[in-house]
């Protein structure tokens, strides 16, 4: 699941709330504008592949890497390309 798609659930975290349970893993974003331009892709802005992992820790893998950078993942995290897709098993 994308990030936009997560913060547009009922009962999913705050963009404020998101970003503190970030902290709270070690993984420091500038502000809550940056995820919110993360969440739209403002002028083509994607997290690191750091921020990627940091999303996926505090949405208890519900953001996943694949989906917030989905044009190279592949090259970033390889050893994902041989694990089961979230989308696959969602789908079973």
């Amino acid at each position: 699941m994308d990030l936009d798609t997560y913060l547009s659930q009922v009962g999913a975290l705050t963009v404020a709330e998101l970003r503190a349970r970030m902290a709270t893993f070690g993984y420091k974003v500038k502000s809550d504008a940056q995820l919110r331009q993360w969440r739209h892709r403002y002028a083509g802005r994607l997290p690191s592949p750091e921020n990627c992992r940091g999303l996926e820790l505090a949405t208890g893998g519900v953001v996943t890497r694949q989906a917030m950078r989905p044009d190279d993942w592949h090259l970033i995290w390889p050893e994902l390309a041989d694990a089961p897709s979230t989308d696959a098993k969602e789908a079973a």
